[in-house]
């Protein structure tokens, strides 16, 4: 899509006033946006896809406080923060991403402030959601969405279980560490979603130990390429000789460069703002980082390949490329990210407890 038609359409989304006009309109900006796929630069792609969610989630939440405005007669009574999380959170949503997502707001001054707030950020949080699957979003299977108390408190609530979380570092907690870190604000006040990262990125300077925690959690999902170099391929069931794009190469290389920023104090969301930042701070070489670019790219390319349908009104996929489409071409680039992946996660390996170490010899 070209930057013209891109903004046209950016334009109608912030003037539509009812989800039924505005799901129409993804509807016809989702098959666009399809038709160029193949033919587009996959980060470019990336990017402008990411622009459009973004542009209809923003139009979901005013249509959302309009309608709290009308009903209750006033705004938000605090400052406050819409997040993404996941691929939202780092601007690489597909075509049918769901819902990641929490809401953050301002500490209340006193208990009669926290009941209002309490009370009009769950009605809002209620009627963004429905919103958001009127317009053909399913809900976070996981539950990391806005609806959920765990996602939707003030800034100091928040901040109290994050420390929580890093203080008592099992599987769960630096599971949600994870999903934090990659959180954005894509409506409201951006300073609390800062002020939230921050927690996790002060926490880890000061305590490097974190960090061997959270490689665990990094290398869990291993890249779906066998010791010979051949694919691991699904098994069974309907998607018998396909290969899952998204936990077999997308996410491996999400998780390994994700934790590199962390570890170098680089306050970036998207997978590809943190590869540039390491390349640009001497993290890593420019032949290194450049590979992981290109395996990104393929990444997304290939995931956003991966076939989807409408259930209930809401676009769903299972993140997986059929045997049918593993031409020889997807082949060759899949195998290329792969094998990148792969020699990803050995540098995670490697360069984390070296930096850990580093960082307590200092001290000494």
């Amino acid at each position: 899509m070209d930057r013209l038609a891109l903004e046209k359409f950016q334009w109608e989304t912030s003037r539509v006033r009812s989800l039924q006009k505005l799901r129409a309109l993804r509807d016809q900006v989702n098959e666009e946006f399809g038709r160029r796929l193949l033919f587009a630069d996959a980060l470019e792609w990336n990017r402008e896809v990411n622009e459009y969610h973004d542009a209809l989630i923003r139009r979901v939440i005013a249509l959302s406080e309009e309608r709290l405005k009308e009903e209750w007669g006033k705004a938000a009574p605090l400052p406050y923060a819409f997040l993404l999380f996941g691929s939202g959170g780092r601007g690489e949503q597909t075509l049918w991403s769901d819902q990641d997502n929490g809401l953050i707001y301002a500490d209340p001054s006193s208990a009669e402030e926290s009941l209002e707030a309490d009370r009009y950020f769950a009605e809002l949080a209620a009627g963004i959601t429905e919103g958001l699957e009127a317009v053909g979003y399913p809900p976070c299977h996981g539950q990391v969405i806005c609806t959920n108390e765990q996602w939707r408190k003030p800034l100091g609530d928040y901040r109290r279980m994050v420390n929580e979380w890093m203080q008592e570092p099992d599987w769960e907690h630096v599971r949600y560490l994870l999903i934090t870190v990659d959180a954005r604000t894509v409506y409201g006040d951006e300073t609390l979603g800062c002020a939230l990262i921050e927690e996790i990125y002060r926490y880890t300077a000061a305590q490097p130990a974190m960090l061997e925690h959270m490689l665990r959690n990094t290398l869990h999902h291993k890249v779906s390429i066998g010791v010979f170099g051949q694919l691991i391929k699904e098994r069974y069931g309907e998607d018998a000789g396909g290969v899952d794009v998204k936990y077999g190469a997308y996410i491996p290389i999400v998780n390994g460069i994700r934790l590199l920023a962390v570890e170098a104090g680089l306050r970036r969301s998207s997978t590809e703002e943190r590869i540039k930042a390491l390349i640009a701070c001497g993290h890593v070489s420019e032949e290194i980082g450049q590979d992981w670019l290109e395996a990104l790219t393929l990444a997304l390319k290939l995931r956003s390949m991966t076939p989807y349908q409408i259930e209930e009104g809401r676009y769903v996929t299972r993140g997986k490329l059929t045997a049918d489409q593993l031409t020889k071409e997807r082949v060759t680039e899949l195998k290329r990210c792969l094998r990148i992946g792969t020699e990803l996660q050995k540098y995670v390996k490697k360069s984390i407890p070296k930096g850990i170490g580093q960082r307590l010899g200092d001290r000494l």
